[in-house]
């Protein structure tokens, strides 16, 4: 097992911590990773775009001009789809873009995204995360303590809507319970913070 420093609220160090290799010391696995980053994104999409086909534009009941005769080429409505204001070929139609990943492989990407965070030192463990009052500031003030400001995760035991409302108006700040971590605000975060009671819980599940 790896050890690692534990912080305060202050950035001072407090102890150290023993990180279970099961989940913080894999070898990442890029292509799994990336089938889960795809679905989450696919997951997001709400497939709500939609336009009409030549069978659902308004007019072009009267074929423009007689078959033969004219010097034109044959036309049978001025709504398919190379006249102005006809219908659009292969329009997209709403639909349902997520698509469900297996429990192994969500499990097995989101411990080699922890893996990567720890072994590149973008892993903070911090003793015990709390705020006593909704105050922004001080939580800044935490996260450039322990050197973690910028765009960050912050991971706690449970919900704590002090802690979620103190941080919710920082610029890139994300706060999730531990239960809840997302493969993909992980890797768009520069560092994962964990409190103690954080870290045992997601020990606790994923190992």
């Amino acid at each position: 097992m790896s050890t690692m420093k534990v912080l305060n609220m202050a950035g001072a160090e407090v102890g150290t911590v023993e990180l279970c290799d099961a989940i913080f010391g894999i070898e990442p696995n890029e292509a799994v990773v990336h089938e889960v980053v795809k679905n989450h994104l696919a997951n997001c999409r709400q497939g709500t775009q939609s336009a009409l086909t030549r069978a659902e534009v308004s007019g072009g009941g009267r074929k423009p001009w007689r078959q033969k005769g004219t010097g034109h080429a044959r036309q049978g409505s001025t709504r398919a789809p190379q006249w102005t204001h006809g219908g659009i070929v292969f329009a997209p139609k709403p639909r349902d873009y997520s698509y469900v990943l297996n429990k192994k492989v969500k499990r097995l990407a989101l411990k080699s995204v922890l893996s990567a965070k720890a072994a590149e030192g973008k892993l903070v463990v911090i003793d015990s995360i709390h705020m006593d009052t909704i105050k922004t500031a001080d939580f800044r003030k935490f996260l450039t303590a322990v050197n973690a400001m910028g765009k960050a995760v912050v991971a706690t035991a449970a919900v704590d809507m002090t802690i979620v409302k103190s941080a919710r108006n920082i610029p890139g700040v994300l706060t999730t319970p531990a239960t809840q971590l997302s493969v993909y605000d992980i890797i768009n975060a520069e560092y994962l913070v964990l409190d103690q009671a954080a870290l045992a819980k997601i020990e606790e599940v994923y190992a």
